[in-house]
Order: C-alpha cells, then structure tokens, then sequence
C-alpha cells in the first residue's frame, strides 16, 4: 500500500507543477499606456489606467488560455 501511496503523492506533485508552470505570464513591459487591448489610456505608473481595465484584460487572458487547451 506505501507504493500506492508514493505513486499518488508524485502524482500529485508533478500535477502541482505542471499547474504552476501553465499559470506563469510573460512579464508587461511599462509603455506608459494602459495594456487592455484598444483604451490607452495614459498612466504614470502600472499598466492599467483603472481596476476595470485591468479586468478586461485578465478576462481575456484567461479566455484564450482556455482555447489553446480545448
């Protein structure tokens, strides 16, 4: 029963790590205009102009990572 037990547990751990390494994004690079597809938007700092922006793009994201694995 252990080596079942040790196969669940590897198991487990490879998954977590594939989990972890389909989640990580390419970093944004600052342009000084919000990132969401067509607003930009000026900003002084970050890469949205506002927290609704901010949705939308992580919105999108996730939408096309969604195609890429279907």
């Amino acid at each position: 029963m252990s080596d079942e037990l040790d196969q669940a547990s590897e198991l487990e751990m490879l998954n977590t790590q594939i989990a972890l390494a389909n989640r990580q994004r390419p970093t944004m690079t600052f342009t000084g205009l919000c990132q969401n597809g067509d607003c930009g938007e000026k900003v002084d700092k970050g890469f949205f102009c506002c927290p609704e922006c901010k949705d939308d793009y992580e919105r999108i994201e996730r939408a096309q990572q969604h195609r890429k694995v279907a």
